[in-house]
């Protein structure tokens, strides 16, 4: 479908071309991920980074959230769905911890 088929659709492809300009300057990066495991790691860090500035989540709070409630499960592997559901970045519940999570953050610098 293009832009004379409807209306609603862009002209450009500004915001697919900034979408990977985090790939592009990361690139030097992924040099040191010599084994698959870091390049798998590297992977899911930038798509929930991506994924968290689309659901208009700052990606910075959301990753050290996330972490630090990782953290206190014993074991990772045997998270349940619905917890894990509500450390995605579209979940509601997400959005307004990490609100509040930043405002504390910032409060507390």
């Amino acid at each position: 479908m293009t832009y004379l088929e409807d209306g609603r659709r862009s002209l450009s492809n500004n915001l697919t071309e900034q979408g990977c300009k985090a790939f592009v300057v990361g690139r030097k990066n992924w040099l040191f991920s010599d084994q698959p495991v870091g390049a798998h790691t590297s992977a899911i860090i930038y798509s929930l980074v991506q994924t968290a500035k689309l659901n208009g989540v700052n990606p910075y709070y959301y990753l050290r959230y996330v972490l630090e409630k990782m953290s206190s499960y014993p074991n990772c592997e045997n998270l349940p769905e619905q917890d894990l559901q509500d450390l995605m970045p579209w979940s509601d519940k997400l959005k307004e911890a990490v609100q509040c999570y930043e405002k504390e953050k910032d409060r507390t610098a």
